[in-house]
C-alpha cells in the first residue's frame, strides 16, 4: 500500500496497490526528490482513460519495473480532473517539446519542479520505433546521474519558455461582424460535407462550435452556419459515437465516419452536447435533436447522478465482454450471435440490418459498434438495452467536478423546461444544492471536486467559477428562483477579484494558488470551454440580468482575445465566438411577469425560454417582483401577464401575446 490510499479521487485510488511507492502531488515529494537527490516521474492521467489502464497494468503493477522506479525516483501521481492546473502547465511543456500530448502523459522533473524530458504512454517493450519504459527510466537514470549539468541547463530553458507564454489581450476592441464571418469561413473550409463534423481522424464532438453556428444562424439567418450545425449533430447521432441504446455520447470517435468510438463517456461532453441538441431543436424543430436531447438528459440522471444529487465525472471506456475477457469497449458492442440469443434468430437479424451488425465487424474480434443509418425500432431497442443491462458495466468515476456539474445543470435544466420535463429542471436544482452545499459551504471559495458529499482538498479553478456559474443562471431562467442568480453574483465577482489579470486576461488559477513553474492560463477550448471565455459568457449573462456595468466590462475585456484567435483557430474559439454573438445581439433581457400559476404567464414564460436571440436572459416572476432586478418596475398590461424584451434596459412596448413574443424574438433586434 503506497500513499495513495487515503485519496478521494478514484483515479488515485486505482493505483494505490501498486508496487509503485506513489506519492501524490505534494511538497512532500519534491522534498523527498531533494533529499535524495533523484528526479520526479510525473504521471498524470484520469480514472476512465483507457492507455492509462493499459500502461498501469504493464509497468506500474509489474513488481521489477516498480523496483526500479522506487531506487531511481520519486513516483508521483495526479489525476487531471482533480488538478487541471499541474496537467495544463506540463501538457504545455510536453506539446512544445513533442509536438502532442495525450494521457497518460509521462513528465520527469527535478526537485523544482522544472521538466526535462516528456512523453505520454511508454510500451513495456520497445515497439514501433519507441522507447520501452524501462528504456526510458534508465536513459533518465544514466542523463541525471552523468549529465547532470545538461539536465539543469535544459529544464532552466524549458521552464524560461513556459514562463513567457503569457496570453495577450489579442488587440484592442471586440469581436464583430467581420471577425464573426471570418470564423465562419474558416469552418466551412474545414466542414466535412460527406460525415459531418470538421477535419479528419480522429473526429471529436465540436459541442462548443456547434453553439455558435447556431448562434450565428439566430442572429444573421446565414443557412450555411445551421446546415452544417444540423448536418453535424445528425452524423454523430447516427453514428458509433452515440450510444443507441442507452443514450450519452463517447468521447471521440477514432475514424472520419463516426463508425467507432474510444468509448469512455464524460459528462462534460453528454451536458454540453444535451445542450446543443436542444438548442437545435430550438432552431429547426428537429424531431432526431429532440429525442437525443431527452436520451443523453436521461442518460446523464440514469448512469451518472450520484446519490449525493450530483453527477460522476464519467464511465470506463473498459468492461468484461460476455465471456468475460476485460476489453475497451466490451459493455457496447455486438455480434450477430449475440444479436440473435438476446433476441432470437428473426428479431436479431431485424436488428443486425437496423444497426450495422455484420459477421465481419467494424471492431474489434468481429464485433461491430451499434449505429442507426435508417429508421429505429423502439421496441427492439428496448428488448436490447434491457439484454445489455446483465453485461459487466464499466466502472464509474464518482468525482463529482463543479465544472462539469455546471454544465450539467444549465443542460438539464434548460431540456427539461423546453420539452416538459419538470424532473430534469429538479433534478438540475438538487446538482445546484451540492455545488452550493458542500463545493462553496460556509467559506468564500469554490472547492473543485467532492465524493460521496465531502468536498476535496483542491480549490476551483476558472472553469470551475464560470460553469457553474453559467448553470446557475440558466437554472435562474428556467425555475424564476433568483437566489441562483445571487449566487452566481458571488462567483463572478471571485472571478473578477482573483483570476483577472491587466487589460482583461484571466488566468486559470486564483492570484494565491499554489504556484507552479507557470501559472496557466488557456483562452482555447479544448474539451470543454475555455475558463476564459465561459466566464466572459457568464459575465455578460449576469450584467443583461442586473445592468451591472462592471460584470459587462470585465465581459467585454475578456472577449478581446475572440478577436485574435476567432478567425485564425474558429475550432478552438466556439464558446468565445458563441459569446460573441450574445453581444452583438445585446443579448436581450426578457422580462415575463405574472401571478403565480398563471398559465397565461407559463406560456409567456416558456416561449422566451425557446427563443432563439443568442445568448438571451430571461427572467420570471410577480410584477414588480424582487426576485429579479429585470422584474423591477415591470407591471402587468391591462390586469394581464406580459413580456418585457429589453436591450441595454431599455425595452419595447410590452406583449401579452405568446405568437407577438416569438416573432419579436425570431429576428435580429432593431439596430443589430
Amino acid at each position: 500500500m503506497n500513499r495513495l490510499a487515503d485519496s478521494q479521487s478514484p483515479y488515485l485510488l486505482q493505483h494505490a496497490d501498486n508496487p509503485v511507492d506513489w506519492w501524490p502531488w505534494s511538497p512532500g515529494a519534491f522534498e523527498e526528490a531533494r533529499r535524495r537527490d533523484v528526479p520526479v516521474l510525473l504521471s498524470v492521467g484520469y480514472s476512465s482513460c483507457h492507455w492509462c489502464h493499459v500502461m498501469a497494468h504493464e509497468s506500474f503493477e509489474d513488481e521489477a519495473t516498480a523496483a526500479y522506479l522506487n531506487e531511481h525516483f520519486v513516483s508521483v501521481k495526479v489525476d487531471r480532473e482533480e488538478r487541471p492546473d499541474v496537467d495544463a502547465v506540463y501538457m504545455e511543456a510536453v506539446q512544445a517539446a513533442t509536438g502532442q500530448g495525450g494521457w497518460p502523459m509521462t513528465v520527469f522533473l527535478n526537485a523544482d519542479g522544472e521538466p526535462f524530458y516528456f512523453g505520454t504512454y511508454f510500451p513495456p517493450e520497445p515497439r514501433h520505433g519507441m522507447a520501452s519504459f524501462r528504456q526510458v527510466l534508465e536513459g533518465v537514470t544514466a542523463a541525471w546521474r552523468d549529465r547532470r549539468e545538461e539536465v539543469g541547463e535544459v529544464a532552466a530553458k524549458i521552464t524560461r519558455d513556459l514562463a513567457g507564454r503569457a496570453a495577450a489581450h489579442g488587440g484592442e476592441g471586440l469581436p464583430g461582424e467581420d471577425e464573426l464571418s471570418q470564423a465562419l469561413l474558416g469552418l466551412t473550409r474545414d466542414y466535412d460535407e460527406r460525415y459531418g463534423g470538421f477535419a479528419g481522424a480522429p473526429k471529436f464532438p465540436p459541442s462548443m462550435v456547434l453553439e455558435f453556428l447556431l448562434r450565428h444562424y439566430a442572429r444573421t439567418g446565414a443557412r450555411g452556419a445551421l446546415d452544417m450545425a444540423a448536418g453535424t449533430c445528425e452524423a454523430m447521432a447516427r453514428g458509433g459515437l452515440y450510444d443507441q441504446l442507452g443514450g450519452g455520447f463517447a468521447r471521440y470517435s477514432v475514424d472520419r465516419e463516426w463508425i467507432v468510438p474510444h468509448f469512455e463517456k464524460m459528462l462534460y461532453d453528454n451536458a454540453l452536447l444535451c445542450r446543443v441538441y436542444a438548442h437545435l431543436w430550438r432552431a429547426d424543430g428537429s424531431p432526431l435533436a429532440r429525442r437525443i436531447a431527452l436520451e443523453t438528459a436521461d442518460f446523464l440522471v440514469r448512469e451518472l447522478r450520484t446519490a449525493e444529487g450530483g453527477f460522476a465525472s464519467a464511465l470506463d471506456a473498459d468492461s468484461h465482454d460476455p465471456a468475460g475477457e476485460h476489453g475497451e469497449g466490451a459493455f457496447y458492442v455486438w455480434t450477430p450471435a449475440q444479436l440473435t440469443e438476446a433476441l432470437g434468430e428473426a428479431d436479431g437479424r431485424r436488428a443486425a440490418e437496423i444497426y450495422g451488425v455484420t459477421e465481419e465487424g467494424t471492431f474489434e474480434r468481429g464485433a461491430s459498434v451499434l449505429r442507426l443509418p435508417g429508421e429505429d425500432d423502439p421496441a427492439l431497442r428496448a428488448r436490447l438495452f434491457e439484454a445489455r443491462e446483465r453485461r459487466p458495466r464499466p466502472e464509474r468515476d464518482d468525482k463529482v467536478v463543479a465544472a462539469w456539474n455546471g454544465l450539467a445543470i444549465a443542460a438539464l435544466a434548460e431540456t427539461g423546461a423546453f420539452f416538459d420535463r419538470p424532473d430534469l429542471v429538479e433534478r438540475a436544482t438538487e446538482a445546484a444544492d451540492l455545488l452550493v452545499r458542500v463545493h462553496l459551504g460556509d467559506g468564500a471559495r469554490l472547492t473543485r471536486t467532492s465524493k460521496d458529499g465531502v468536498a476535496g482538498h483542491n480549490p476551483g479553478v476558472l472553469e470551475d467559477y464560470a460553469d457553474v456559474a453559467e448553470g446557475f443562471i440558466a437554472l435562474a431562467g428556467v425555475t424564476g428562483e433568483g437566489v441562483w442568480l445571487d449566487f452566481a453574483g458571488v462567483l463572478l465577482d471571485l472571478v473578477i477579484d482573483l483570476f483577472t489579470g491587466e487589460n482583461g486576461t484571466l488566468f486559470d488559477t486564483a492570484h494565491d494558488a499554489e504556484r507552479l513553474i507557470r501559472r496557466p492560463q488557456d483562452p482555447t477550448d479544448n474539451a470543454t470551454p475555455a475558463g476564459w471565455t465561459a466566464a466572459a459568457g457568464a459575465l455578460l449573462s449576469y450584467a443583461a440580468h442586473t445592468g451591472s456595468e462592471p460584470h459587462r466590462a470585465a465581459a467585454e475585456r475578456a472577449l478581446g482575445v475572440v478577436k485574435a484567435l476567432g478567425p485564425r483557430v474558429p475550432r478552438f474559439a466556439g464558446w468565445g465566438l458563441a459569446v460573441a454573438e450574445a453581444l452583438l445581439d445585446g443579448p436581450r433581457e426578457i422580462a415575463v411577469v405574472g401571478l403565480d400559476g398563471d398559465p397565461a404567464a407559463r406560456a409567456l414564460h416558456r416561449t422566451a425560454l425557446i427563443a432563439t436571440a443568442p445568448g438571451a436572459v430571461v427572467a420570471s416572476g410577480e410584477p414588480d417582483g424582487d426576485e429579479f432586478p429585470l422584474l423591477k418596475g415591470r407591471p402587468l398590461v391591462n390586469g394581464e401577464a406580459a413580456a418585457y424584451v429589453c436591450r441595454g434596459f431599455t425595452c419595447r412596448t410590452p406583449t401579452t401575446d405568446p405568437a407577438e413574443l416569438a416573432s419579436e424574438l425570431a429576428g435580429a433586434p432593431e439596430g443589430g
